[in-house]
């Protein structure tokens, strides 16, 4: 058996999101009442209010501090990955899993990439919809429509097959939306997101993102990290090559569904989403049926796949 952790990326937050975590496994307990931040982190995750878990600013270092308490629950009973992923966000997660950086580094990069993005664009004058049941190909095509008439208009994320996401300027989506339809999308759908994340109009934070990066104490993958920019594992020379990497990320195109399937062509077999909610999981049934795909929100959830595994 070959096994993926697969983290969850923004949009998955939820008041209480790992706190069974928190009260049932002693090393999860510890990594959270050890993390600093410049607000109540483990207040804002245990206690909400959901308004403000919702804001960007907040709800990356919230999600990553979640997810790296479901991360110690599984340590604890002693599974592992082989490689590991991440959707957006998720590959901070994924990162600290690999070794390439510790808890509390992942929480100081990723508050300050959520105050970047979160900052960035005007309100109200970006955003992102989810284009259900239309090829890449004529996605592109509407995009190439869009963009000639000076609006900005990309594809932030191919999720899985019949789910790609678009992302730039609210006239650009409104103008998009009747012409997707017309192509056979089966329905266009606006995200709850503050602005056109994964677009080049991030370019300037994704320029603010690499000088914090480059004050970031990180090494290397000590796993293969399987990357959103092309889905693929990359051979870095050096931490630059891995900075570059993720400077790139906030302004291009998620590639998740190929990376899935660049995972199973290299013999993954078992994924485990890790982090609030279910969505990768879906994904991935999606992409694949005949893989097993765990999602893990609770301790029970662990051992229910600890039995599952021994069987």
């Amino acid at each position: 058996m070959t096994t993926a952790f697969l983290f969850a990326g923004q949009g998955s937050q939820i008041v209480g999101m790992a706190k069974d975590f928190y009260d049932h496994c002693p090393s999860s307990k510890e990594l959270m009442d050890n993390l600093h931040c410049d607000y109540d982190i483990k207040k804002l995750c245990f206690e909400g209010p959901q308004e403000t878990l919702n804001d960007t600013a907040y709800a990356q270092s919230s999600i990553v501090a979640a997810s790296l308490m479901i991360l110690e629950g599984l340590k604890s009973k002693g599974i592992k990955p082989d490689v590991c992923a991440g959707l957006s966000l998720g590959e901070y997660s994924a990162l600290c899993c690999a070794g390439s950086m510790d808890a509390q580094t992942a929480i100081n990069i990723v508050r300050q990439r959520g105050i970047l993005m979160s900052n960035a664009l005007p309100q109200n004058t970006t955003g992102m919809r989810a284009v259900l049941g239309l090829d890449a190909s004529k996605i592109l095509e509407v995009c190439k429509e869009v963009n000639e008439k000076g609006l900005v208009l990309e594809v932030a994320n191919y999720n899985c097959p019949g789910q790609i996401v678009v992302t730039g300027q609210i006239e650009a989506l409104e103008m998009a939306a009747p012409m997707l339809l017309e192509k056979g999308a089966r329905r266009v759908l606006p995200l709850s997101v503050s602005g056109a994340f994964h677009s080049s109009l991030l370019t300037p934070a994704s320029n603010q993102l690499e000088e914090v990066l480059k004050t970031s104490s990180l090494s290397l993958p000590s796993i293969p990290v399987y990357h959103n920019v092309d889905g693929k594992v990359h051979e870095y020379e050096t931490i630059e090559d891995l900075i570059k990497i993720l400077k790139q990320q906030i302004c291009q195109s998620v590639y998740f569904e190929q990376t899935i399937q660049n995972m199973i062509k290299d013999g993954v077999d078992t994924f485990v989403e890790i982090g609030p909610g279910k969505t990768l999981t879906g994904f991935v049934r999606k992409i694949d049926r005949k893989v097993n795909v765990f999602t893990i929100n609770t301790m029970e959830d662990v051992e229910r796949m600890l039995q599952t595994w021994n069987k």
